[in-house]
């Protein structure tokens, strides 16, 4: 079999994916990749309409993640749309913001306490001073150590007798 031409400098290629739902879930199955490669287990909810795309974790302690992605180079930085239809998420709607910067490769694991109201965050994957950069590859804050959220102590159950007379 025949390599193509440029098979050595496939690393260097940006991908091409303009169109901005098929990215979104190109993004979505590379987080799958990146979280399995970091041991992490991951679970995709069924349907779209969950205002985050992933639960990650295990019993006892689950997160849910809303994966972004951006390609909108500024020149110093990259900006990443975080929002829901044309607004902001409300509270409480993920856990975890996972934003992709598809040109630099990287992800920035930001929890949503950082970002929340925002319907953008801007990412400066070559300064090490930037404000988000404590977040880039932090995968250790979607580990099931870093977090109780989703931790039960007990649950607790009442039931009263019931005839089938008086149901009838």
């Amino acid at each position: 079999m025949t390599e193509p031409k440029d098979w050595k400098n496939r690393k260097k290629q940006k991908p091409k994916i303009s169109n901005h739902k098929l990215r979104g879930e190109w993004a979505e199955m590379r987080f799958m990749v990146r979280a399995a490669e970091h041991g992490i287990p991951i679970s995709k909810p069924w349907g779209e309409m969950r205002s985050y795309d992933f639960i990650v974790g295990r019993p006892r302690h689950f997160v849910c993640v809303q994966v972004k992605s951006t390609i909108a180079d500024l020149g110093t930085g990259y900006v990443c749309t975080v929002r829901g239809g044309n607004k902001p998420y409300p509270p409480g709607s993920f856990d975890f913001l996972a934003a992709y910067v598809v040109h630099e490769d990287a992800w920035y694991i930001i929890p949503e306490e950082k970002i929340q109201g925002q319907e953008c965050v801007t990412l400066y994957p070559k300064s090490s001073k930037a404000k988000y950069e404590k977040y880039r590859e932090a995968w250790h804050l979607l580990g099931p150590e870093a977090h109780s959220a989703g931790h039960i102590d007990s649950i607790q159950g009442c039931a009263e007798e019931f005839s089938l007379a008086s149901a009838e």
